[in-house]
């Protein structure tokens, strides 16, 4: 498989280089994590020659005589050297049993800097301060993006590759399948398997089928508003009986796998957050075609998918905006930025144009204001706010992390 160094989140752990946290590296299966840890680990050789690596990987056979803790710990401590920078490597650390035991011995010495990977479902962002009584430095990998994408396969016409991202998705291990079956056959499996092995695994979950239905549900439903109560109403019609509790329980069990994103509704007048019909985002857009086929693909609710985890990707904390019973697709915050975003596939119809663009003109602030759409034409404004072709501004995050670059 052809390698791309990664190098917003390889900046990311250069930054916290030498830093006495531990590191953990978060993200959907299949997301890239332990290529990132091996190129970390080449950027520590190459700027420190003489540092000592300790490198477990437990996806390897070699070290299965270390999936417990102590002889995980005693693995560790036999390998320090003195007078060396110590780093300790562990890819799906989850494999060794009380491995959080170990860590936070490791951390308590005060002789090494610590770098780990683990199953999503079991390496989650809500334990680990219980984890680990030291803290932990989260890095979260999504899938390819957009520029990622390009970068690849070495295209250069960001239109015509958008088209191509919107079928393909970020998984980057089905680009080493040629058809586009063979690419779908992987993409389900990885879903499939993160359903099945990691939830099922990690809580234990009876009603597989209800699971399965609920997937396919939210993905049916991705940038909808949507509830448990609705979820429930919706099954009854079909026959399928459950509860609010337990729905809203799987809906957690899928995000905490990193499987969705949930995006809280946000009233922009009143300046409240809204405690029913959040909407919920995959973590890539493939997983659609590969659960429930391209026939009747929705490529609007697709680019909106894109440009959600773009803006998290980007570090954006993303609210879904309502105001005088109008609809704004995001409210992204990030430290003292505030930027508000209409997304649509086309608005070359003079109609869908003024639908997108009339509850951005109602906002009385001055934060920035943005349609993002296939113009395929260079960016311009309208009454203040800026019209940008999506292509072009995800393939251009390099160039500046803002939105308001344009």
């Amino acid at each position: 498989m052809r390698l791309i160094e990664r190098d917003f989140y390889l900046n990311k752990l250069k930054d916290a280089m030498g830093s006495p946290d531990i590191k953990v590296i978060t993200g959907v299966r299949r997301s890239g994590k332990s290529k990132l840890l091996e190129a970390f680990m080449a950027y520590v050789q190459s700027d420190d020659p003489c540092a000592n690596i300790i490198h477990i990987n437990f996806n390897l056979n070699a070290y299965e005589s270390l999936t417990e803790y102590h002889a995980l710990n005693d693995y560790v401590e036999n390998a320090y050297k003195p007078g060396k920078n110590n780093f300790v490597f562990i890819d799906e650390v989850q494999m060794c049993v009380g491995f959080e035991k170990t860590l936070n011995s490791l951390h308590a010495s005060e002789k090494y800097d610590i770098y780990i990977t683990g199953s999503n479902a079991f390496l989650l962002s809500s334990d680990l301060a219980t984890l680990f009584t030291g803290r932990a430095f989260e890095i979260e990998v999504f899938p390819f993006s957009f520029a990622e994408f390009m970068r690849y396969y070495e295209l250069t016409d960001q239109y015509a590759a958008f088209n191509r991202y919107i079928q393909e998705g970020g998984m980057s291990g089905s680009y080493l399948y040629k058809s586009p079956e063979a690419k779908y056959d992987y993409i389900a499996d990885v879903f499939n398997t993160l359903i099945v092995r990691d939830i099922r695994q990690k809580y234990r979950v009876r009603n597989m089928p209800l699971m399965e239905r609920l997937c396919d549900f939210l993905i049916d439903n991705v940038s909808n508003q949507t509830s448990a109560r609705n979820v429930v109403a919706a099954f009854a019609a079909e026959h399928v009986k459950t509860n609010d509790r337990t729905v809203g329980a799987y809906v957690k069990y899928l995000c905490n796998a990193f499987a969705f994103y949930r995006v809280r509704r946000y009233d922009i007048r009143g300046k409240r957050y809204l405690t029913s019909n959040d909407k919920y985002y995959l973590c890539d857009h493939s997983f659609k075609y590969a659960r429930l086929g391209t026939k009747n693909a929705d490529y609007g609710r697709m680019i909106e998918n894109i440009v959600a985890i773009e803006l998290m990707r980007r570090g954006y904390e993303l609210y879904a905006g309502t105001l005088y019973k109008k609809e704004i697709d995001f409210v992204a915050v990030r430290r003292s930025e505030k930027l508000y975003i209409q997304v649509a596939s086309s608005i070359d119809d003079p109609g869908v144009f003024q639908r997108e663009i009339d509850p951005l003109l109602k906002i009385r602030d001055a934060y920035p204001k943005m349609i993002l759409a296939r113009t395929r034409q260079e960016a311009y404004q309208y009454e203040g706010v800026q019209i940008v072709d999506v292509a072009d501004w995800l393939a251009n995050a390099s160039r500046n992390n803002s939105i308001s670059h344009f």
